[in-house]
């Protein structure tokens, strides 16, 4: 797995912050999760572990997704778009993805 891991990471254009965007996608409904940010080390652990980190902003943290609210995150694909420039990952969610107890971080819909 660490080779796959080794040929994956060039293929991410990582912003000046050596962060790409991540969208989360629920393996079996396709149903958006939620958006967050992955460094290089997130993506290795994520990988090499099937529970998916990502990298706190706010808290300038690695953090796994689940460790605080239970709500974890196991990685079931893993994709890069045309521009290498952002992530999708197809995940198998415990309990709400969103920190407000949303199912979805994507609830406020708004009216056209």
């Amino acid at each position: 797995m660490h080779q796959k891991i080794e040929a994956i990471l060039p293929q991410i254009t990582f912003n000046e912050q050596g962060l790409v965007p991540v969208i989360a996608q629920d393996f079996a409904t396709s149903e958006v999760l939620m958006m967050a940010w992955m460094n290089r080390e997130a993506i290795e652990i994520t990988l090499k572990t099937g529970k998916v980190h990502y990298w706190s902003r706010s808290r300038q943290a690695l953090w796994h997704k689940g460790e605080t609210s239970g709500h974890f995150q196991q990685l079931k694909g893993f994709t890069i778009d045309c521009d290498g420039d952002t992530v999708l990952i197809k995940v198998d969610q415990t309990g709400p993805a969103c920190h407000t107890g949303e199912r979805s971080c994507f609830f406020n819909k708004i009216p056209l």
